[in-house]
This record gives C-alpha cells, structure tokens and sequence, in this order.
C-alpha cells in the first residue's frame, strides 16, 4: 500500500468496504464449507509438496555427517553444524564459478533490460522504418530458430566461443520480453509523450526520463525473466565453454560434480582434502552444492514478486 498513490488507495479501502457489505451476510452451505475445507488441504498438501524439498536438502546440509550419511535425518536437524559450507571453500574453483554466475547475471540482465525496453518503446513509434515487418520479424523468431549446430558455428565464427561475452551477447535481445515492454508502453497515455514533444523533447530525452521511469513495474518483470534464465543457466556454458573450466558457471559446476561426486575427494586442494573427504561424504557434497545455487535467487525473488505480478498484468492487457 505504501507505494499506491493517493488515489490508488482509496479505490482499493473503498473495494474493501464494498466487498466486507456484501459478503459478510452470505451464509455458507455446508457444500461450501466441505469445498472450503478441501480446497484448503489440496493445495496446502500441494505447497508442503514443494517447500520439503528444498527443506529437507537443507536441514542434511546443516545437520553432522554421519547422520546424514546414515540416513537418520528427515524433518528435523540434528547436532547443528556449519562445517559443511565452510568446507566448500576448499573444493577448486567453485567460487570462481559462482563470481562468473553472479557477474554474468548482473551484466546479462542489465543489457537485457535496456535492449528490451529501447527496442519495446521504439516499436510503438508510427515514424519507425517498416514498423509491422520488424515487429513481425521478432515475433517469428519465437517459433522458429536455426537450432544449436548452426548457432555454435555463428557463435564460434564470431568469437564468442571459450569468452566469457558468448554469456551476454546472445541473450541481449528477448523477443518475449520485447513484446512485453511494448505491450506496456502502449497502455501509457500518449499525451504525456505529446507534451514532451512540444516542449522540445527528443525521442531518447522522452524515453529516458518519462517511459523508463514510467515502465518500472514492466521492467522488474523482465529483470526477473533474466535473472533467474542467466543464474540457471548450464547448458551454453555446456557446450560453448566446454574448453575454458575458469568460465563455468555455478550450474555447470554444480552439473560437473554431481557427476563426478564419487571422486570429490580428489577435486580437494591439497593441505586438507584427507580431513574434508573424512568428513564430507557424497550426499552432502551434493546437498551443500545445491544449496548454494538455489539460496541466492530465493533471496531476491520475494523483494521482486509484487513488480512481477503488477508488470505481467498490465503488460499483457493487450497484444
């Protein structure tokens, strides 16, 4: 409520009003009050379905070895420890690839967000050369595509291959995202860009301190799309960075050592590994590898949910 305008928030506590009226006399049938029940235990039996998961790899994450390693951990945590994180440290080039995970979600996303929001409000102007055909043409490229061998020679005869840039330049452009910003930007009222225009507003001044200001919610949207599409990502860092280990991303790392967990042992630094290997066993590797990756992008998706929800309204009123 806090970021609603004025008039926002007393349309919503006047809807509050209208809806408490004429609800609180409509008395429930027992086949409500039975759909009720049901509907709540369905999807609440659903959520614990969802959320265990990722509790129960946590609390072996944070519980001793060898309960874990022995099974004995199921809800509970048991003789609380952090050691297992903190013996990460000493498996190669993990947090480098967590660095690269990290700078490549940041830089990728950032691109991604002002190609998709110049090219979205360019793609509303009448004045723009061959509007349709270009609009068209992003949208073809959605349903079709040359596919990943023809992509990798593009890619390799460019250079990009075993760089760190083969991460960003590809997914700068988002045709779905594209879409979207339009989308939004058109549900802007035009008479805001018309008396910039007057004024004396070019069209990069009108974009720059009307539209991107404008069209936050519909951004943070996107910025989501990206962020979580760069940090799970494993597949180009697969098959594009297959020869440069120093360009992994976390993913791949992850993907790489889960494969090969048997011989964790030998991934250690050495110094320590014959103390770590006592320690860690395969299971937990596994799980405070996983961890890892996904705790991050839990972290900033609840602070991004409500400029989700708002964009992905407003941006798909119409097409």
């Amino acid at each position: 409520m806090a970021n609603l305008s004025k008039e926002e928030r007393e349309r919503k506590k006047a809807e509050d009003r209208y809806f408490k009226e004429h609800t609180s006399h409509i008395k429930l049938t027992t086949g409500d009050i039975v759909f009720n029940i049901l509907n709540y235990v369905f999807f609440g039996l659903f959520t614990l379905s969802c959320i265990f998961p990722f509790y129960y790899i946590f609390i072996n994450t944070i519980s001793s070895p060898d309960l874990v390693s022995r099974g004995a951990i199921t809800f509970i945590p048991q003789q609380f420890t952090l050691q297992n994180y903190f013996s990460l440290s000493k498996v190669p080039d993990l947090w480098r690839s967590f660095v690269v995970t990290i700078l490549r979600t940041l830089i990728g996303t950032a691109f991604m967000v002002f190609a998709s929001a110049l090219a979205g409000y360019l793609l509303t102007k009448n004045e723009m050369w061959h509007k349709k055909f270009w609009y068209r043409f992003i949208v073809i490229t959605m349903y079709f595509n040359a596919g990943l061998i023809p992509a990798f020679l593009n890619l390799a005869m460019l250079g990009l291959t075993n760089t760190f840039w083969v991460y960003i330049i590809p997914a700068i452009v988002s045709p779905y995202n594209i879409i979207l910003v339009k989308t939004y930007v058109e549900s802007i009222p035009h008479d805001i860009e018309e008396s910039a225009l007057i004024d004396g507003a070019g069209y990069w001044t009108i974009f720059y301190r009307i539209i991107w200001p404008l069209s936050k919610p519909i951004l943070a949207t996107i910025a989501i799309f990206g962020a979580v599409g760069h940090w799970n990502s494993f597949q180009d860092s697969l098959i594009y960075n297959a020869n440069s280990p120093d360009l992994y991303t976390l993913q791949h790392r992850l993907y790489t050592y889960l494969n090969s967990s048997s011989n964790i042992g030998a991934l250690m630094e050495s110094g320590d590994s014959t103390a770590i290997a006592n320690t860690m066993n395969t299971k937990i590797i596994q799980y405070t590898i996983s961890m890892i990756t996904i705790i991050p992008i839990l972290c900033v998706y609840p602070f991004m949910q409500r400029y989700f929800e708002n964009g992905i309204m407003l941006g798909a009123v119409k097409g």
